[in-house]
């Protein structure tokens, strides 16, 4: 569901103020990144992936049919509408976010560990695919909602209703599959018992670590009571999220392309100013900015354009102000437009406060190659070192703790959009710093990282099988010994 078409549905549907409207927006980005925990301990503990795919699929369908009823005008007043697209909402991040893990780790497992270039392709072509749906839904979606009327205006209801409906055409293909897929079966609840290691070796290695020996690792301490194989796993992850921190600053930086709406103060001479600071031009049909109706009679106000409209149309909220046209705004330039009363009728005089910019808007092409180059390779590689560096019984967690770092990078840049309050350029610099920081740091830690070869995962838990094997084999002997010496005594 794409900002463009959210935020205009809550503007101009909902009829909530821009404020509102993007808060609303980034806490739903925000939530479809931090419920893939939700699916992946699902998967992992309970369901397996193959049926949490499935019932979560069914949740987002859901949401989104809740969510096309609540668009359609004549189901109840304002209140119900809201009401509808705040539990569709919720419905599609559950549904979404919980999907997100279990596909890309449920595809790896189609793969031996010896296959290890062909489950890297299917990370390739998995990425690929999603991508290709992205622009496919930037395309289409604008044209659902702008060129089909219903209900007399935008057709929102068909615009949240079609995905519904492929996303049952993609479950009924996938359901139909299920007899060529490998499914491995859930093995408990693993994410309580890594807390509960963890847990456990913290409090022992608290209670006995001045009266025994050091051991290698913190999380030994819990060999008392819990499978070396187990705690050999719990490091693998640990190893892997440590190494995931600075991380969320690399979608920091890559979000700064996306659009977000930044009202500016206005003060009582000023009608309304409006910044647009846009790289992505999708085409908004019938852009209109709404001026309040206890504006001045003459008033000036200042509109920034960094991307261009075919035409922009002003409306003031009063009987005695009718549409006005402003013409064609050119690429780059800034207007200071005079609003005054002539003839009974408001006119708007335009004078060019800065002239339009003359730089090609193909300059920007290499840009973006470089953007996408850049993502493309951090995002495939990233989902197949999470796959192939976890533990058989915890793909979908790792998996899931790959996708926190995007939440965490939404996180970063809300704190400082909101906080900091510095012009957008200062926060191009910004994140780019912190990113070359962060690129520095990550070297430095990844020298420190020991890989685990995929073909190798299992000879190391093989190992550690047999050594408790034998562990336990002594400790049966010693305990045999005992009893036969107290028997003779």
């Amino acid at each position: 569901m794409k900002h463009t078409l959210l935020t205009l549905y809550f503007v101009t549907y909902l009829k909530w103020d821009k404020d509102l409207s993007t808060a609303v927006y980034h806490a739903f980005s925000g939530l479809c990144y931090f419920t893939p925990i939700l699916g992946a301990i699902i998967a992992d503990s309970w369901l397996g992936k193959f049926r949490t795919i499935i019932y979560l699929s069914i949740v987002y369908v859901i949401g989104h049919v809740v969510k096309s009823v609540g668009a359609i005008p004549t189901v109840g007043n304002t209140d119900v509408h809201i009401a509808l697209s705040m539990v569709g909402l919720i419905l599609i991040a559950i549904g979404t976010g919980g999907i997100k893990p279990c596909v890309a780790a449920f595809g790896g497992d189609q793969f031996d560990e010896e296959h290890v270039s062909e489950r890297q392709k299917f990370f390739s072509i998995f990425y690929m695919s999603i991508n290709a749906g992205s622009l496919l839904s930037t395309l289409i979606t604008p044209v659902l909602r702008g060129d089909v009327k219903c209900f007399g205006g935008d057709c929102y209801a068909l615009a949240f209703g079609v995905p519904a409906a492929l996303m049952i055409v993609a479950l009924v293909v996938f359901i139909a599959g299920s007899s060529l897929y490998k499914r491995n079966p859930p093995q408990g609840n693993i994410l309580l018992q890594v807390c509960k290691c963890i847990g456990f070796a913290i409090k022992n290695r608290w209670r006995n670590s001045k009266h025994e020996p050091k051991r290698k690792h913190w999380l030994d301490w819990a060999e008392e009571k819990y499978s070396k194989r187990l705690i050999q796993e719990v490091k693998m992850v640990l190893r892997v999220l440590v190494l995931y921190i600075p991380l969320p600053m690399f979608w920091a930086l890559f979000d700064q392309q996306v659009w977000v709406y930044k009202p500016k103060k206005t003060t009582f001479s000023q009608c309304v100013s409006v910044h647009y600071s846009r790289f992505w031009c999708i085409p908004v049909k019938d852009h209109r900015l709404k001026l309040s109706s206890h504006c001045p009679r003459q008033t000036a106000f200042t509109l920034h354009f960094l991307s261009r409209y075919p035409a922009v149309h002003c409306d003031l909220q009063s009987e005695d102000c009718p549409g006005l046209n402003l013409g064609l705004l050119d690429f780059g330039a800034s207007y200071t437009f005079i609003l005054m009363k002539e003839s009974g009728q408001i006119v708007a005089h335009r004078m060019e406060d800065v002239k339009a910019n003359s730089v090609h808007i193909a300059w920007q092409i290499p840009q973006y190659v470089l953007l996408t180059a850049g993502e493309v390779m951090f995002s495939i590689t990233g989902l197949e070192f999470s796959y192939s560096q976890a533990p058989s019984n915890m793909k979908s967690v790792l998996q899931a703790g790959w996708l926190l770092t995007v939440a965490f990078g939404n996180v970063i840049v809300l704190i400082v959009a909101e906080g900091a309050g510095l012009e957008q350029w200062k926060e191009f610099v910004l994140f780019a710093g912190l990113l070359l920081g962060v690129c520095i740091i990550f070297s430095v830690m990844s020298v420190f990282y020991k890989y685990v070869e995929p073909e190798n995962m299992d000879k190391i838990n093989l190992e550690d099988t047999k050594e408790e094997d034998e562990g336990d084999g002594k400790k049966s002997s010693m305990m045999l010994d005992k009893t036969g010496k107290s028997t003779k005594l």
